[in-house]
């Protein structure tokens, strides 16, 4: 069912907590609990660095046998990696697209939507997470 006041609240309610509290949403999409846990059952510290988006390039994507684990740590992979962008590259920050999708946007305003970058990293591994960081970075 479509109701639109509903989605249009949704929508304002982003944006609104992020206006409100940015460092707190920062640390809300930073948890990755998924891809932490499992970077670390194969002795991979994620630090918000990319050393550590080097690191999990090189994982064995064994996550790819699970139908039900795959989406949810390619969502985990894209937050992980706009956790980085947005400690590490000046300017970058949190924001959130109309339907409520976090997306990173630099300073020039340009955004980049890290979510799919990480779905797509899940999947088949390219584009590698460091790859993305590198590109991203240098716009």
């Amino acid at each position: 069912m479509n109701i639109p006041f509903l989605g249009n609240r949704r929508k304002r309610s982003a944006g609104a907590v992020l206006d409100a509290d940015p460092e707190g949403v920062a640390e809300l999409l930073s948890e990755c609990e998924l891809l932490r846990s499992q970077a670390g059952e194969a002795g991979v510290r994620l630090d918000d660095t990319v050393r550590s988006l080097e690191a999990l390039d090189q994982l064995l994507p064994r996550w790819r046998d699970d139908e039900e684990t795959l989406p949810w740590l390619g969502n985990d992979a894209g937050l992980y990696l706009g956790t980085v962008i947005v400690r590490t590259v000046e300017g970058a920050e949190w924001a959130f697209w109309p339907g409520g999708e976090p997306v990173v946007r630099l300073g020039s305003g340009r955004e980049f939507d890290v979510v799919t970058a990480g779905r797509e990293w899940a999947a088949s591994g390219v584009p590698e997470l460091s790859q993305w960081y590198a590109e991203i970075a240098e716009v």
